[in-house]
């Protein structure tokens, strides 16, 4: 089954104690897709200016991801800059440049509002819900973050009552619900509309809450990581894959989804930028996730 996904693309420069990458290719909808296309066809609907380098282009073209909701318009793409901390679980922004981004009201073609399940990026609440006016799809995700709830918390509401799942942090759980305890916190975000909750935890994995209870699952161990800008887009795009690749949402098939999309995130922090999504092949993805198995069986 085929997904859509409605976020940013951009360029990203990003500094880690690692080095360095100057305005490489970035953005939500970016890393989503790239990690989402090797379970299931991908629609990218999204804007970039008229900078936007053509290779990126072709690299999306060549890893199969559909670009009619792609939008080119006159301008400067959307920029972020960056730097991680020596714990790189700790970022700082130094600059975050809109541009075209500012303007952009989604616009799906056929394709992208036919797809069965639809992935809303993080943008502002109200493009949420007029993407929601244009589709419908069977399974409704969402991403969100902590400016959104800061001040645009009731249209965000607005769009998680039509949601079935909602994709969020710790932090942000606390800050939509008030709640320090994130249990607590999961359940009460039920009652908003989503009945399915993950929540990130960083280096400490996730959580996910469901109607009849909830399964844990800790993040896949790395030696060391490069880059972990996109991470949570990256398990986005794994998680929301794997689910339209088996076109099921029952428990057991949620349980590994969350180890899918933990696996395929681990794989985007190993270098800088969407690099090891595009070289990541399905055995990989595979002989990861067996080691995944082995590594919470007790």
């Amino acid at each position: 089954m085929s997904i859509t996904v409605v976020g940013s693309v951009a360029l990203d420069t990003v500094e880690t104690p690692a080095g360095r990458n100057e305005e490489g290719l970035g953005g939500a909808a970016t890393y989503f897709s790239l990690a989402a296309v090797h379970y299931a066809p991908v629609n990218l609907v999204g804007v970039v200016g008229d900078d936007f380098p053509q290779e990126y282009v072709d690299l999306f073209e060549r890893q199969g991801i559909n670009l009619e909701g792609l939008e080119r318009a006159p301008g400067r793409t959307f920029r972020w800059t960056g730097r991680y901390h020596d714990d790189v679980n700790q970022r700082d922004t130094l600059e975050t440049q809109l541009n075209v981004f500012e303007d952009f009201h989604p616009k799906l073609p056929g394709a992208a509002r036919k797809a069965k399940y639809l992935f809303l990026g993080n943008i502002h609440p109200s493009l949420q819900l007029e993407v929601l006016e244009q589709v419908e799809p069977t399974f409704i995700a969402l991403d969100t973050m902590n400016l959104w709830i800061d001040i645009a918390q009731e249209e965000l509401k607005q769009v998680m009552a039509r949601l079935d799942a909602i994709i969020i942090n710790d932090s942000e759980v606390k800050q939509l619900t008030g709640r320090s305890n994130v249990v607590k916190g999961a359940r009460e975000i039920t009652a908003l509309g989503p009945r399915i909750v993950v929540v990130k935890k960083g280096e400490h994995g996730c959580l996910l809450c469901m109607e009849d209870g909830f399964f844990a699952a800790p993040a896949f161990p790395l030696d060391e990581v490069l880059d972990p800008t996109g991470a949570g887009d990256t398990f986005a795009g794994g998680f929301i894959g794997y689910l339209a690749q088996k076109d099921s949402v029952d428990k057991t098939t949620l349980r590994q989804a969350v180890i899918h999309g933990s696996v395929v995130a681990s794989f985007a922090c190993e270098d800088f930028g969407p690099g090891p999504l595009v070289t990541l092949t399905r055995k990989r993805i595979a002989e990861r996730y067996a080691r995944f198995k082995t590594l919470v069986k007790f």
